[in-house]
């Protein structure tokens, strides 16, 4: 028989989804970018490192992760830390830190150390966890989204509250708490708004609301986004032949907006394609969170794939105007090697969490 060591842990599901989803987003990339090779060469490198580090990721057993949880969210949080201190100001934010020639955006850990932490926190909790470990969870969230709100960098802040809202939720917590947090939030959205929010992101959503009262300012991403998706049609114009990617109407082509340079050249059906991958990838990593060991890996797992599904929905609904743009990338599609990194290193956890079983004594 071979022992635990011998083995090697993979998900031959998960492992074709992403590699699927990094040569379309490569193929993608190449008409978004104008066919600038540099720019797809940089983000291949970028898929051959990440797939080897997921792989690495997903061999040792999940009770290290449990166990390092603690360390791994004090060094992100010193990492960002260092990022005030000594990173480089690029668009107004303080979001980056160099090693040698590379840049990493260092704010993207904390979207993997804040659901394994809350995970290791409330895995072996009494149900329904109580108002103090509520409390003491939410504490921590806030902290984190709020140290990242303030680079400013809102959509990294919005996935990283998510991403502990979700272990949270996940854990036990009521319905009723649910329902009093929301209104909360309501009542409390004046204080937001003019205090919290800075002047461009209160650009954004006055905009969101009224898109038409500066279409050629703040409005011009999200009209010609629109524009993109809709003249894409059933079959698309073509690949490299849309006329907003292409003669540069469209904005931000390579990151944030590269879901409408695929609806304009591939039409719904290249878009239809597209959303099943992430459907499929989904649908199995639910699975391995049904089929984990424990509840400790499974609230990871569970907290990871809907922190994923919800950086999705995020990018989805805003390029076509359902929600404000606050700068969400569309995973393993969209330029960024943070962004990138972070989500192979999170696939690599939930694979190791799904794969590792208890061995019984035999």
């Amino acid at each position: 028989m071979n022992k635990p060591f011998q083995k090697i842990y993979f998900d031959p599901y998960i492992f074709f989804s992403l590699f699927l989803l990094s040569i379309l987003g490569l193929f993608f990339l190449f008409s978004a970018s104008n066919a600038d090779m540099s720019i797809v060469f940089k983000q291949f490198i970028y898929v051959v490192v990440g797939f080897i580090v997921m792989i690495l990721i997903s061999q040792p057993d999940p009770d290290i992760f449990r166990r390092m949880s603690g360390l791994f969210l004090i060094f992100s949080l010193l990492l960002l830390g260092i990022t005030y201190l000594f990173g480089p100001e690029i668009n107004g934010a303080q979001r980056w830190v160099r090693i040698g020639p590379m840049s990493f955006q260092s704010s993207e850990l904390l979207k993997l150390a804040v659901p394994i932490f809350l995970a290791k926190f409330l895995f072996d909790k009494k149900l329904p966890i109580q108002r103090k470990e509520i409390i003491i969870s939410l504490l921590i969230i806030f902290c984190c989204f709020f140290i990242v709100f303030r680079q400013p960098d809102l959509g990294t802040a919005l996935i990283i509250a998510c991403s502990g809202l979700l272990v949270l939720f996940l854990s036990g917590l009521s319905w009723s708490f649910i329902g009093g947090s929301i209104i909360l939030l309501i009542i409390s959205s004046p204080f937001i708004w003019n205090i919290l929010l800075q002047p461009f992101q209160r650009q954004r959503i006055a905009t969101f609301f009224n898109p038409e009262s500066d279409p050629f300012g703040a409005s011009w991403n999200i009209i010609q986004s629109k524009v993109a998706i809709g003249s894409g049609g059933l079959l698309g114009k073509g690949f490299g032949e849309g006329s907003q990617t292409q003669l540069n109407f469209l904005p931000e082509t390579e990151t944030d907006f590269i879901f409408s340079v695929i609806g304009e050249e591939f039409g719904f059906l290249g878009v239809l394609l597209l959303l099943s991958i992430y459907l499929f990838l989904l649908l199995r990593c639910f699975y391995l969170a049904l089929s984990a060991r424990d509840r400790f890996c499974r609230l990871v797992i569970g907290g990871l794939s809907l922190t994923f599904a919800a950086n999705l929905i995020i990018n989805l609904c805003m390029v076509v105007g359902l929600l404000p743009v606050v700068g969400m990338p569309l995973p393993f599609i969209s330029k960024g090697g943070s962004s990138l990194m972070s989500l192979f290193i999170a696939f690599g956890i939930i694979v190791s969490m799904g794969t590792h079983k208890k061995f019984l004594p035999q």
